[in-house]
C-alpha cells in the first residue's frame, strides 16, 4: 500500500470511529418523535456504519434519506463522497465533496475529508489548501491528526520546513504522536540537525521501550541512519536485522541495501 492510500486509509478510519451513534441497522429513526436534524443525522451516521462494513448500496440508500428530509444537509453530501471514493467513482466523490464544502464551507471536517481525498489523487498542492483550512478551526477534534495530515502532504511538495512546522504544532495540539515523532527525526536528520533529529527518535524509541507503539519500515530507516551518524555501530546493526526481519519487501530495505553497497 502506498504512502497516499495509507493516508486516506488512515482519514476514514478517524472519520467512520467519530461517526458512530448509532449501534445497529435495527435502530429506529422515527421523523415524528425526533428532531428533523437528529433524523438527518442518525441516517448519516448508518450510512458510514453500512460503509464502514462494506455495504455501500445500503449506504447509499441511508443517506439519501437524510437528504429526503433536507437536500442541503453538508454532512449527507460528504458521506455521499465517501462512498463513491471508496467506489472510485473519483468523479462523483469530488462532486459531493465540492456541494458539501459549498454548504459548510467552515467545516473544519469537510476540508480535511476533501483534502484527504485530494491527497489520494497525488494532487498535493490542493490537498495542503484543504487541510490547512481544516487545521484553523482550533475546536476541531481531529485537528492534532490534520496538522500531523498536512507535514506528510508538505513533504510530497518538497517544502519540509513548513512540514516541521506542521508535525511540531501536531505534537503540541496532540500530545505524544509516533509517526510526528518519526517523521521531525527525519526531517532534521535531512538538514543535518543530528541533535534535534536524536532529540525527536529519542522521544519515539521511549514509546517503544514502554511497548506502546511497535517499529515500523520507516522508523527502523530512521533509526539506522541515526545510528550512522551517531558511529553507534551495534544500534545500527540491531535496526538493520529489525528491518530485514519484519520488512524485506518495504522500500526504507531497498534503500537500506543501496546505501550499503
Amino acid at each position: 500500500m502506498n504512502k497516499t492510500r495509507v493516508l486516506v486509509a488512515v482519514l476514514l478510519v478517524v472519520l467512520l470511529s467519530g461517526c458512530a451513534g448509532l449501534q445497529s441497522e435495527s435502530v429506529a429513526i422515527n421523523k415524528n418523535s425526533v428532531s428533523s436534524e437528529a433524523a438527518m443525522q442518525s441516517y448519516t451516521t448508518l450510512g458510514l456504519q453500512y460503509l464502514q462494513s462494506g455495504d455501500s448500496v445500503n449506504a447509499k440508500s441511508a443517506v439519501q434519506k437524510a437528504l429526503e428530509i433536507n437536500p442541503d444537509f453538508a454532512p449527507a453530501y460528504n458521506a455521499l463522497a465517501l462512498i463513491f471514493q471508496r467506489e472510485d467513482e473519483i468523479a462523483l466523490a469530488e462532486q459531493y465533496y465540492k456541494k458539501a464544502i459549498s454548504l459548510a464551507p467552515d467545516s473544519a471536517m469537510l476540508h480535511n475529508n476533501y483534502g484527504a481525498f485530494l491527497f489520494s489523487e497525488e494532487r498535493f498542492s490542493e490537498a495542503c489548501v484543504e487541510l490547512a483550512k481544516a487545521t484553523e478551526d482550533p475546536f476541531y477534534n481531529n485537528r492534532a491528526q490534520t496538522f500531523e495530515n498536512l507535514g506528510r502532504c508538505y513533504q510530497q511538495l518538497g517544502r519540509y520546513d513548513v512540514a516541521i512546522h506542521s508535525f511540531d504544532r501536531s505534537l503540541k495540539t496532540g500530545g505524544v504522536r509516533p509517526l510526528a515523532l518519526v517523521e521531525l527525526a527525519d526531517l532534521y536528520l535531512m538538514s543535518q540537525n543530528v541533535l534535534k533529529a536524536e532529540e525527536y527518535f529519542s522521544q519515539f524509541t521511549r514509546l517503544i521501550n514502554a511497548k506502546r507503539v511497535n517499529h515500523s519500515a520507516r522508523s527502523l530507516w530512521v533509526g539506522i541512519r541515526l545510528a550512522r551518524e551517531n558511529n553507534k555501530v551495534s544500534l545500527a546493526t540491531t535496526y538493520t536485522l529489525l528491518l530485514k526481519n519484519l520488512y524485506p519487501e518495504s522500500d526504507e530495505y531497498k534503500k537500506y541495501k543501496e546505501s550499503a553497497r
